[in-house]
């Protein structure tokens, strides 16, 4: 094998390396966005029940406001 053949031999390898480093860190980049939708989509149904929550409570609040108001006065 000559001297050229070795080279190019050795420049294809180290391309087929790159390639797979570059396909690696596509993946981990592609695995880091799907990651980052689920948190957002997780983030904003926890906004949601959050939301609901605070009006049930509110809702409550004024209910029992509404008792409390209509309770006989001591004399």
């Amino acid at each position: 094998m000559t001297t050229q053949s070795q080279n190019g031999i050795l420049q294809h390898e180290s391309l087929q390396n790159d390639l797979g480093r570059i396909e690696l860190a596509l993946d981990r980049l592609e695995h880091a966005a799907t990651a980052r939708e689920a948190e957002l989509a997780e983030m904003a149904a926890l906004r949601a029940r959050h939301r609901r929550l605070k009006d049930t409570v509110s809702s409550e609040l004024q209910q029992l406001d509404l008792l409390l108001a209509n309770l006989p006065q001591k004399p």
